[in-house]
């Protein structure tokens, strides 16, 4: 038995700040000022700056590592694709859906979507694979 079942969701609401896109830059060395600076970044499509894609995805593993299925579970594989800019300050859910499992290796394949919650548009999504801690 598994510890999640096929085509089980789980939903998680959540938002960055400008704060914490700062600290991932440093943590990561991307200060690309189109995540850093508003005055660069309005010169752009965007008119304003957008979060790092990867800080956006980050909630991923957060939620796969910690609630669903939790502890002890690996990361395998995530594919991503970028599909919106993501914004500090505004609302997203990301959503997990249990897609295939292999519950003789304890492997699954979870859907990964995040979606602004405001305007309902898709801004990242891709497949994690992971192996789950055996119940």
């Amino acid at each position: 038995m598994t510890p999640f079942e096929l085509n089980a969701v789980h939903r998680h609401t959540f938002r960055f700040s400008q704060a914490d896109v700062e600290a991932f830059a440093r943590v990561t060395g991307d200060d690309n000022p189109l995540h850093l600076d508003a005055e660069f970044a309005s010169q752009t499509p965007f008119k304003r700056p957008i979060i790092h894609g990867m800080l956006g995805a980050s909630v991923f593993t957060k939620i796969l590592g910690t609630q669903f299925p939790g502890h002890g579970s690996v990361y395998l594989k995530q594919t991503l694709d970028f599909l919106r800019p993501m914004f500090v300050d505004t609302d997203y859910e990301a959503v997990f859906t249990v897609v295939s499992t292999n519950p003789d290796k304890h492997i699954a394949e979870v859907s990964t979507e995040i979606k602004d919650t405001q305007t309902g548009k898709l801004t990242t999504r891709g497949v994690a694979t992971l192996m789950y801690k055996k119940s």
